[in-house]
């Protein structure tokens, strides 16, 4: 024992440096542990056990490395999940109990053009005494859109509301979690006519001007994609255009984040440097590099502020000070230390943070390219050295290919476990894109609005219409190749962990037991790799269902819209979903189909309804018994009995959506019986509609939702 423990006393004084490291990520396992664990006892337990372990790690510590690090990931493993059940707390809002039609008043805080699909989200504080959430997000045909209508209006309006919907399947986005961290009690639509009491302040802001004159500027996804450049709106990106980007790797472009502030402070620290080295006077007394980097962190928080202040950009934003703080100090500006600085500063003020795909993507690029270049055999291939420019070049260019891998493989687990698909031309699509957008689009961009202040600024920004079409061919090429992106069923969450551990473990540490992570990595990518898709999806309302049949999945109705279709078939492992209708498994009426699985070595049959018209109680009865799922949207009879699950209204009311893998019998659920996280047992809102309201939204007069 004495020898085992001086071994790891030996390593950890190898890794000293790196130890620090680990604060965040046992800082952010606390946050993660509040998102899995079901409720308050599990919280409190949890807390307790972290305490225990932190006081009798100090116990024993006997001034050793190991006992010391094992207290303090303790106490960060514990802070983490005290600071994200508190901020829980802090920001609950009351929910709406059920979908209502129901006439508003309120202010609107924020107008968010969605020009390619037509509408206009607004997100309206609603007055009080209503009987309504506080804070809705109602979208708003642009047709019915009237004059006056922005941020700081005050309006009056009618729509039709739901609570923010959780996970539709397991795997699927939850908005519910989102929603009540961003204090929106209900979501839906709004229908004309939409009085303004108040209009906006005149102008509509700087970021919608400038926006407005972008897009003027450039028709359709070019004037989409810049707009979202410097803006951070992208409203007016097609769906296509915008899932070719997403199919090619090339989405994190029209996200402002890391890529944009840099190029911003970058393009900043130049200008200021060259215009102030022209004055010898200046240059002489005046440290010119301290007075760019103020320029530059001026103009990180400029732009931060301009494109919305997304929690991304915030993100991006204090890392580039971080950076700027390093240079004046003298100190190396991009370390794996900065990394983890950024990391916390995002997790002490948005804990939430860490559950979403935006900042799992973010810091896990740039922890891979700095855990790549601080390598010490990668840096001493890449380091500079007297050589011709053809071997200069084509070192930059294996340099830029090898990031790029690396961070693909980095990026693949993330994008696998939250959008079911990973790309396989990312790396050589992110060679040519990267330096399009960051050393042609923008630059152009910025000079076209610099020149229109004086009128002359049309032929940079047709120059910058040809580089946006350069970069749209190229993401329509990649992603029409074949195999451009592989679609995979829902990961299970262990799995998923098992791979950012072992990613972890081989990004911190130094030494060569940095390689054992490689272990936990490999059980989790064969994990996901031989996890079956499901056979059966179903969501929580139970009117949509799809079934896999045919070698593919098929939908039960051909109403579903674009949403649902494509998330039933992104979680079910396929690239599109067909209709069940037209296979010759299925044997369908107008009020009920009957479909017939071959999984595990036998036949299961599933029988789903299809409308809410009464059915002959005995011929409902025989046909349940002869199926072994029964699947419906209404609350079945009693004698309804099938022979494996029974998946109805109050069935679906407690689980949520459920997937179903026949050969193994696996049933997974959206909800777990006791989860008591804020989302799912919120306080209700029951607001007072008028009959008349009541009735048209039960006919489904004004149909159409929003999220």
């Amino acid at each position: 024992m004495d020898r085992l423990r001086a071994g790891i006393e030996e390593w950890l004084e190898a890794e000293r440096d790196q130890l620090v490291l680990w604060l965040p990520v046992a800082f952010g396992g606390g946050i993660a542990a509040w998102f899995v664990l079901p409720d308050p006892r599990a919280w409190t337990t949890t807390l307790l056990l972290c305490a225990a372990l932190a006081f009798a790690a100090a116990g024993l510590a006997r001034g050793g490395r190991a006992a010391r690090a094992v207290a303090l990931g303790a106490i960060a493993t514990a802070a983490g999940l005290a600071l994200v059940w508190w901020r829980a707390e802090r920001v609950a809002e009351p929910v709406l109990a059920r979908p209502v039609v129901a006439a508003m008043r309120g202010s609107v805080e924020r107008a968010e053009p969605l020009t390619a699909r037509g509408l206009m989200r607004l997100t309206i504080r609603s007055d009080a005494g209503q009987g309504l959430p506080s804070r809705l997000r109602v979208n708003l045909a642009v047709a019915d859109v009237p004059a006056g209508l922005g941020a700081g209006a005050v309006v009056r309006l009618r729509a039709r509301l739901m609570p923010p919907p959780a996970a539709a399947v397991p795997g699927a986005y939850d908005f519910a979690r989102v929603a009540w961290f961003a204090g929106v009690g209900a979501t839906g639509r709004g229908f004309a006519p939409v009085t303004v009491i108040r209009p906006a302040p005149a102008g509509g802001g700087l970021r919608a001007r400038l926006t407005d004159h972008i897009t003027a500027r450039l028709d359709g996804s070019r004037g989409g994609i810049a707009a979202a450049l410097a803006t951070g709106d992208e409203g007016a990106i097609t769906p296509d255009d915008s899932e070719a980007m997403r199919r090619a790797g090339l989405a994190h472009l029209l996200s402002v984040s890391g890529l944009h502030i840099t190029a911003a402070v970058g393009a900043t620290m130049l200008l200021v440097m060259r215009l102030l080295a022209l004055w010898p006077w200046l240059a002489i007394r005046v440290r010119l590099p301290l007075v760019a980097a103020a320029a530059g962190a001026l103009a990180a928080i400029g732009y931060t502020w301009l494109t919305g202040s997304q929690v991304p950009t915030i993100r991006s934003c204090v890392a580039s000070l971080l950076v700027l703080g390093a240079l004046v100090l003298g100190r190396e500006a991009v370390t794996l230390r900065l990394v983890a600085a950024g990391a916390m500063t995002v997790l002490l003020a948005w804990p939430e943070a860490l559950t979403g795909a935006s900042f799992q993507l973010s810091f896990a690029a740039i922890a891979a390219i700095v855990a790549l270049h601080e390598h010490p055999r990668v840096e001493s291939w890449f380091a500079p050295r007297e050589e011709g420019r053809l071997p200069r070049v084509l070192r930059s260019l294996a340099s830029l290919l090898l990031t790029g891998l690396v961070v693909e493989a980095a990026l693949m687990p993330i994008a696998v476990y939250h959008f079911h698909k990973a790309g396989l031309y990312g790396a050589a699509a992110n060679i040519v894109a990267i330096p399009l957008t960051t050393f042609v689009v923008m630059p152009l961009e910025a000079l076209a609005l610099l020149l229109d202040a004086a009128g002359c600024g049309g032929p940079l920004w047709w120059a910058t219409d040809i580089a946006l079409r350069l970069l749209l061919i190229l993401a329509h090429a990649v992603a029409a190749a074949p195999g451009s992106s592989l679609a995979l069923p829902s990961m299970s969450a262990a799995a998923f962990a098992l791979m950012v551990a072992g990613g972890l473990w081989l990004a911190l540490w130094r030494t060569r037991w940095r390689r054992l992570g490689v272990v936990p990595l490999v059980i989790g990518a064969s994990w996901t790799w031989l996890t079956p898709a499901p056979d059966l999806l179903v969501t929580g309302d139970g009117r949509h269902m799809a079934v896999r049949v045919g070698g593919g999945l098929a939908l039960l109705r051909d109403r579903a819209g674009d949403y649902t279709r494509d998330m039933l078939a992104e979680n079910g492992g396929a690239d599109a979903a067909m209709l069940l209708v037209e296979q010759a498994a299925a044997r369908c009426t107008r009020d009920a189909c009957a479909v017939d699985v071959d999984a595990g070595g036998r036949r299961w049959r599933v029988l789903a309804t299809r409308s809410l018209y009464p059915v002959d109680r005995d011929d409902l009865a025989t046909a349940c018994a002869r199926a072994d799922v029964v699947v419906s949207e209404r609350r079945l009879p009693r004698a309804c009995r099938p022979r494996w699950l029974r998946l109805d209204a109050p069935m679906l009311r407690r689980t949520g959506g459920v997937a179903v893998t026949f050969a193994d019998g696996g049933v997974w659920t959206v909800r777990r019986d006791g989860d008591a996280h804020p989302w799912f047992a919120a306080a209700r809102v029951m607001p007072a509609v008028t009959g008349a309201l009541r009735r048209r939204f039960r006919r489904g007069g004004d149909a159409g939702g929003g999220r």
